[in-house]
């Protein structure tokens, strides 16, 4: 990074757009409170402040002790004006034509705010909690199908039937339709299953935060997938990180360094059998830290449960790593803190503007600014020694 190039990347997208997760309680990994209720004044404040701080999406996330998507997802749409609402769904849980009913109804509702987000399932054990005992490959198979099935009942002009391997319907239809176009289906997921299925049929593909080389790897294989099924349109690439931000380089490690022990899970022990978790800590024990800000430690110590790789520094050394991602191919950015709300609120002030600023540069100048440039985290020496330092 001695020598910058202004020179914009050919894999750089032009556009990047920002995605938090909603929370229905003032409960964090920080500092667990037992809940599984909804604190309606916490979450319209939080969705309310999603909103201002100028993030474009929220992700109603899903799991078999959790709020149902779909309603969370109905309420967000009428509390905010411009958020679109992701629906984590698992296919197991609502059958393909229910399921693009109810997600037309949503983008209605919504005025065409409605993505899905669909999960085919990591975890036998929590699959097995709603029923569902296919085995992982057979998953993929199914969300295969479950994406084909939703998409004719939001096209089809006239009822249909259907015979695949996992659904038999007759005569269903027309569904009800979106409000003016199909409504983008998202996949995440690293197994070759994910990719298999995520590069052929989906509008969006997700991977959680790793180092630069690996995740541009990775793109080049989806796209790489949607090319050979005669994709015309690549799948969107979203990636999701938990920014550690403080007002230095030097005051986000010590933030960081406080979080890490106090989000700890001893408990989780054993190798996870999802992929992408499988991947996220043997990246961590490999490195802890990895370009400009890429901190793994936030992923070893909670055995990888979720998306847990963390960019720590400045907000002007966390918007530049969110931009080098940019540059690698991603135009959809998922951010999440640890301390929910608050972290939300300093994402909107203090990141999103600088992001959408040398953005806005590029398109008005060809070049890349001097943010990146400027701000060299993990590049320049003190930077691995704040990481360093007990």
């Amino acid at each position: 990074m001695t020598d910058f190039d202004p020179t914009i990347p050919p894999t750089a997208t032009p556009e990047v757009e920002f995605i938090s997760l909603s929370h229905l309680n003032p409960s964090t990994e920080l500092d667990p409170v037992p809940s599984r209720g909804i604190d309606l004044k916490y979450f319209r404040r939080y969705v309310r402040s999603l909103e201002e701080g100028g993030f474009d999406y929220t992700l109603l996330p899903y799991g078999a002790g959790s709020a149902d998507s779909f309603v969370v997802a109905s309420a967000v749409g009428q509390l905010t004006e411009r958020i679109k609402p992701i629906v984590a769904l698992r296919p197991n849980t609502t059958p393909p034509s229910v399921a693009a009913q109810k997600l037309a109804t949503l983008d209605q509702l919504t005025e065409g705010r409605a993505v899905v987000h669909l999960i085919s399932g990591g975890s036998d054990a929590e699959q097995a909690r709603q029923g569902d005992y296919l085995p992982k490959h057979k998953r993929y198979a199914r969300t295969s199908e479950y994406i084909d099935v939703m998409r004719r009942s939001w096209t089809e002009p006239a009822a249909f039937s259907h015979q695949g391997e996992f659904y038999k319907f007759d005569d269903f239809g027309p569904g009800f339709a979106p409000y003016e176009s199909p409504i983008p289906i998202s996949i995440g997921g690293q197994s070759d299953e994910a990719f298999a299925v995520g590069g052929a049929k989906a509008d969006i593909f997700s991977f959680w935060g790793e180092p630069l080389a690996d995740l541009r790897s990775e793109i080049d294989r989806v796209n790489g997938i949607a090319r050979d099924a005669g994709r015309t349109t690549l799948p969107r690439i979203w990636v999701t990180f938990r920014p550690i931000i403080a007002q230095t380089d030097e005051l986000a490690w010590r933030k960081a360094k406080d979080y890490v022990e106090r989000i700890a899970r001893p408990a989780l022990q054993g190798t996870p059998q999802n992929v992408g978790s499988q991947r996220a800590l043997a990246f961590a024990n490999k490195s802890e830290l990895y370009d400009r800000a890429l901190w793994t430690r936030t992923a070893a110590v909670t055995n990888a449960a979720g998306a847990s790789t963390a960019l720590v520094g400045s907000p002007e050394t966390v918007a530049a790593a969110i931009l080098d991602y940019v540059d690698q191919g991603a135009s959809l950015v998922s951010i999440r803190g640890y301390d929910t709300l608050a972290d939300a609120v300093d994402y909107g002030r203090y990141v999103l503007p600088l992001v959408r600023e040398e953005i806005a540069h590029r398109k008005a100048t060809g070049r890349r600014g001097r943010l990146q440039a400027e701000h060299l985290g993990n590049y320049r020496p003190e930077y691995a020694q704040f990481a360093s330092t007990p």
